[in-house]
């Protein structure tokens, strides 16, 4: 999935989609640092692309994460 046509804000939304639904242990979290390398959006992409390969599309579209409530501020 390409994810470079999100905005910074899509991004996050996204991946905090994806990251309600994963069970947050540190080996899973830090499975995103590696692809990241200090890059927030890097890391964002890494969780998307994660959820995009578990649940065939974006967080908001697709799974579990379509059902997370977001509230935006």
């Amino acid at each position: 999935m390409d994810t470079s046509n999100l905005t910074l804000r899509q991004l996050q939304k996204e991946s905090a989609r994806a990251l309600a639904v994963m069970k947050a242990t540190n080996k899973n979290l830090s499975q995103f640092n590696h692809t990241a390398n200090h890059n927030s959006q890097n890391w964002y992409r890494a969780v998307i692309e994660w959820y995009v390969k578990t649940y065939g599309d974006l967080p908001s579209q697709t799974g579990p994460g379509s059902e997370v409530k977001l509230i935006d501020v």
